[in-house]
């Protein structure tokens, strides 16, 4: 067995508390073996004035959307994709993916975030980034059959269904994947009612968009006269496994529905302010026991994939939503991008304690916006930023020391990512 103790820090504990400790880990397992004083390991990660944490959970994203930062801005949902993403995605290489999810992975590790759930396409390319990156994913490939014929609606469909099969278990069991049709108002329910069966079957969560925006209520509303987690219940949706994308626009009967159901929502608030789609009621669907997880949703409606800046977006518009100072507070959130993101995922991650997976972050709090430090887990939330995180590790491997990642070049992802975004706009310009 061989062994690494992260030394000197304050570790947060799943209770919300935080104690001075050091944490051993066996790097064989991957798995904690104790927190407590003076642990020696045969290598040392020092954590000296420093908090140690689970690692962040991305509940939601698109990583390879990176290659998309910044390209289109200021527009509503609806337009932003019709008229400028789904064109350039028209493009996209298998290699396009490969490149774009490399820069995501960096960027996640640099921020402390240890796993990730992904919707997109050319998933064996982002296998591959994960696999080599050393992080966690649950991913699955996105189906989508409106506008499409029947062969290519079909041709999507099991396109999931056998790339959800496949993966499941790859990267040393680091991978884990989702059934995913895109969502209610993308997938005809003729395909919903025949392929949820069948996901089902093989044992298959399902992760997909729901109530982003009221143009997803509407139309679901008017053809079907209920409530679209209503018709998702009624076409085979919303098991306990399923966890649910954005979840803005729920009334109390879709909360009520997903807490008898056990399904769980993954809050995604800057893409939902950036695109105006509205504000989550998070807590009301906290108080109601619903799991709630935190997300990023993709670069280009984001901008970044910071896990910590979507804890404070979290709070602040939490309190708005809900015209309550005291409503989503600091420890909530900081539930809600570990423990949260991982138990709507699947994942047995999100929590420093004995036993649990050894995937965490390191945060440097000899910083002036972290000083003084009255109240670390207030910090975390309302201060910390994705360049404070000074060590990353997952499933007890060292995946950034000190800022330098450790599995990938980082000057090559931005070199190949550059060349493949440039390449890729001018085909789609073209």
């Amino acid at each position: 067995m061989t062994t690494l103790s992260i030394t000197g820090g304050q570790v947060l504990l799943p209770d919300g508390t935080v104690t001075r400790a050091d944490v051993l880990v066996d790097q064989d397992s991957g798995e904690i073996l104790e927190t407590g004083a003076d642990l020696e390991g045969d290598a040392t990660l020092d954590a000296a004035d420093s908090l140690v944490t689970p690692g962040f959970v991305n509940g939601h994203c698109h990583v390879a959307m990176t290659l998309l930062r910044g390209a289109a801005d200021d527009k509503p949902l609806d337009a932003w994709l019709q008229e400028d993403i789904w064109p350039v995605e028209a493009e996209l290489t298998p290699e396009d993916v490969r490149a774009g999810a490399e820069l995501g992975i960096l960027e996640m590790i640099k921020g402390g975030v240890t796993a990730f759930s992904d919707m997109y396409f050319h998933v064996p390319e982002i296998a591959t980034a994960v696999e080599k990156a050393g992080v966690r994913a649950v991913l699955g490939h996105t189906a989508i059959t409106i506008g499409k014929d029947e062969a290519d609606a079909r041709a999507d469909m099991e396109e999931s269904l056998a790339v959800a099969t496949d993966l499941d278990g790859a990267a040393d069991g680091r991978i884990s994947t989702t059934f995913q049709p895109h969502s209610l108002t993308t997938v005809g329910e003729e395909y919903l009612r025949e392929y949820v069966p069948r996901a089902r079957e093989v044992g298959l969560p399902i992760h997909f968009h729901a109530n982003e925006t009221t143009n997803e209520v509407d139309p679901i509303v008017e053809e079907h006269g209920v409530r679209p987690l209503e018709y998702a219940r009624d076409v085979g949706l919303l098991e306990a496994e399923d966890f649910v994308a954005h979840g803005v626009h729920v009334d109390g009967t879709e909360i009520d529905l997903l807490s008898e159901t056990g399904a769980s929502v993954i809050h995604c608030p800057a893409s939902n302010m950036k695109l105006a789609s509205g504000m989550a009621p998070v807590q009301r669907l906290r108080e109601a026991g619903v799991t709630v997880g935190l997300g990023t949703d993709g670069a280009a409606s984001n901008n970044d994939l910071s896990l910590l800046d979507e804890g404070r977006d979290a709070a602040m518009i939490g309190k708005l939503a809900a015209e309550d100072a005291s409503a989503v507070p600091a420890d909530a959130v900081v539930e809600m991008l570990t423990q949260g993101s991982a138990d709507a995922m699947g994942l047995p991650v999100g929590r420093l304690e004995a036993g649990a997976p050894a995937d965490l972050a390191v945060i440097d709090l000899e910083r002036p916006h972290l000083t003084p430090a009255h109240d670390l887990v207030s910090h975390l939330v309302y201060a910390a930023a994705a360049s404070d995180v000074r060590h990353t590790v997952c499933d007890g491997q060292v995946l950034m020391r000190d800022r330098e990642v450790t599995t990938l070049e980082e000057d090559a992802v931005l070199e190949r990512a550059s060349e493949a975004a440039t390449q890729l706009f001018e085909r789609a310009e073209g």
